[in-house]
């Protein structure tokens, strides 16, 4: 019997060892060293990193006109996204490549597209950011709230990006935020990534829609939203919010079916978390915590959310009132008949971000509607995969997508609502097109030849509306010169003009000096000034005497800006500084090549010197 067993056994130890060896078996298949493939996704990545870098060397921004940026980058530099669209399709086609490989091909996308404005540019970009560096800087002097703060009163009122930004700046001893504010496009894209992460893994398991949402949210967001700003800031802490509440509802992946309850439930610590980060979201930005609320009530409305959401929401809802009725309550009340006259012009409200672009540049009228395909193309998508994924249905995401809704029919937030609300509506829409394009049963490789066109138009339309505007918005080091100038040399009191908001600097010291922008008056004084430059500032420089004098500053962003827009004729800058170098009392206290300011005066006895 023992000999009959062993001879058995050794019989079926040589039909396993032959089955094993037979082609097809599952240790034939197993993939032996690295394939030519993985190789590729290797290679591709430093590769198009570097050429990226090369082709950076060589840059002629003075050559930026309608196009912006588009206009002047190398054909080097296009082959670096074409390259890692390439590379990202090749590493998701491969279950064996890593997450650290597909984590680098998102990252290196965000350099490319984030990083080269910083990379390229000799000082902060775009003329809001230094605004914001000017708020805290005064929120500094100030040692909190900035007095005589006129039009950026709203700061005061929702202070936290600022504060928080002082108190960096104090611990740390630097001497402003221009030290770190020009890295901020490339930086807050990267640390998006982990919450974007968070709530894509809220939803699915599948890493290739998990990454591929990724790909397509930084492919696709155009809106600019991601400077040295309370918006950028806020809107971090929203997908953060959002992402903790998802990854519990019942339908997320952490659902524990076994056990029939969440994993964990609602510990005391993650709740805990969730209403100090909507805390800082009420006290950072006024639109950001409708946004959360309208995401939240939108979230509770399928039954089996509500143990969930209802005290998320509630939280939000308590903190907000509470803000609002303390310290937003002046401008709340100075602004309410505003707020409920725009609840009756929804159609108003929708269409006011799309500005009529009968006078704008021929490349901006391009530009825009890019814009608006690519925008329209996202929602497109996000419904085409609500129709043919039907698994999307039983998640939050269609819900999300919808929840900006509402805010953008109440009102216009000064013509930008639209493009708001597309930003938050974008990483939901993201992980639907996700499903939609990397969603794949048979013939994977086959399926991405044809997503991949696909995601090089989104790129494409993304390039033409984050670059297209940007030469209005880089600033020479000539016209920071100038800005800077005023800033350090005009007395108390005195009047800072300009054509338009393109300027750095020009807030410095808004707390002393009060500004004129000339491109937001009545139609009749902008008029005024196209006919008769000398005369039309006149109205504005009245009030002007020796010990308080009046500071024009005209820049070539400005004449960009103006170009680009066409709110005022172009040549107003060049046709502006030829009057006023003719007319006495008009002195040139700085000039540049990009920049030039005038000092005027006006005499006690009415005349003017």
């Amino acid at each position: 019997m023992g000999k009959l067993q062993t001879l058995t056994l050794g019989r079926m130890a040589s039909i396993t060892s032959a089955v094993a060896r037979r082609p097809g078996t599952a240790e034939r298949r197993r993939p032996h060293g690295t394939t030519p493939r993985q190789w590729t996704v290797r290679v591709v990545l430093p590769l198009a990193l570097a050429l990226w870098l090369a082709s950076l060397r060589h840059v002629e921004l003075g050559g930026m006109r309608d196009y912006g940026l588009l206009q002047v980058l190398p054909v080097l530099f296009w082959v670096a996204p074409v390259l890692l669209a390439v590379g990202f399709c090749l590493a998701l086609t491969d279950r064996r490549t890593r997450n650290g490989w597909l984590a680098g091909y998102v990252l290196g996308l965000i350099a490319v597209i984030h990083a080269t404005p910083t990379l390229l540019y000799p000082t902060l970009r775009y003329s809001w950011a230094w605004k914001h560096v000017a708020v805290v800087d005064a929120v500094i002097r100030h040692d909190g709230e900035v007095p005589n703060a006129q039009k950026l009163d709203i700061y005061n009122q929702w202070p936290g990006f600022f504060d928080l930004n002082a108190l960096f700046l104090q611990a740390t001893g630097l001497d402003s935020a221009l030290g770190y504010a020009a890295w901020t496009p490339p930086v807050f894209n990267a640390v998006l990534l982990a919450p974007l992460l968070l709530l894509f893994r809220a939803v699915t398991r599948d890493r290739r829609l998990v990454w591929g949402g990724a790909w397509i949210y930084y492919s696709c967001s155009w809106v600019g939203q991601d400077y040295f700003a309370p918006q950028a800031f806020a809107f971090l802490l929203f997908v953060t919010v959002i992402a903790l509440t998802m990854g519990q509802l019942p339908n997320s992946t952490l659902y524990d079916t076994d056990s029939g309850g969440l994993v964990g439930r609602w510990r005391a610590g993650r709740f805990a978390l969730i209403v100090l980060l909507e805390a800082v979201i009420v006290s950072s930005h006024p639109l950001t915590p409708l946004m959360l609320i309208s995401a939240l009530v939108a979230l509770s409305l399928p039954r089996r959310n509500r143990r969930v959401v209802l005290p998320v929401l509630a939280g939000a809802v308590v903190l907000a009132a509470a803000w609002g009725a303390t310290v937003a309550r002046p401008y709340l009340s100075e602004n309410l008949n505003d707020f409920l006259g725009a609840l009756l012009r929804p159609d108003t409200n929708v269409t006011s971000g799309l500005a009529a672009l009968g006078s704008a540049a021929p490349g901006h009228v391009v530009v825009s509607w890019v814009d608006r395909g690519l925008s329209a193309g996202v929602f497109v998508l996000a419904a085409v995969a609500f129709l043919v994924r039907p698994w999307v249905r039983r998640t939050g995401l269609p819900l999300l997508v919808l929840a900006p809704l509402p805010t953008l029919v109440a009102n216009s937030y000064g013509g930008e609502m639209i493009f708001r609300a597309y930003l938050f509506a974008l990483p939901a829409a993201a992980l639907l097109i996700s499903a939609l394009l990397f969603q794949w049963g048979r013939r994977p490789r086959l399926r991405m030849l044809v997503a991949y066109p696909l995601l090089l138009a989104l790129l494409a339309g993304l390039f033409f509306g984050y670059y297209g505007k940007e030469a209005a918005n880089h600033f020479t080091e000539g016209e920071v010169a100038a800005g800077q100038f005023v800033a350090a040399t005009a007395p108390p009191g005195s009047t800072v003009v300009s054509l338009t908001s393109a300027v750095p600097g020009l807030y410095l010291r808004y707390d002393t000096n009060p500004r004129v922008q000339l491109d937001e008056q009545e139609i009749d004084d902008r008029r005024r000034l196209v006919e008769d430059p000398v005369k039309g500032l006149e109205p504005f420089l009245r009030r002007t005497t020796a010990e308080r004098p009046a500071y024009i500053i005209l820049s070539r962003a400005q004449a960009a800006e103006l170009y680009l827009r066409g709110v005022l004729p172009a040549d107003t800058v060049r046709r502006t500084d030829t009057a006023l170098s003719k007319t006495w009392g008009y002195v040139p206290v700085y000039r540049d090549k990009d920049a030039v300011v005038y000092r005027y005066q006006h005499d006690r006895s009415g005349g003017s010197r």
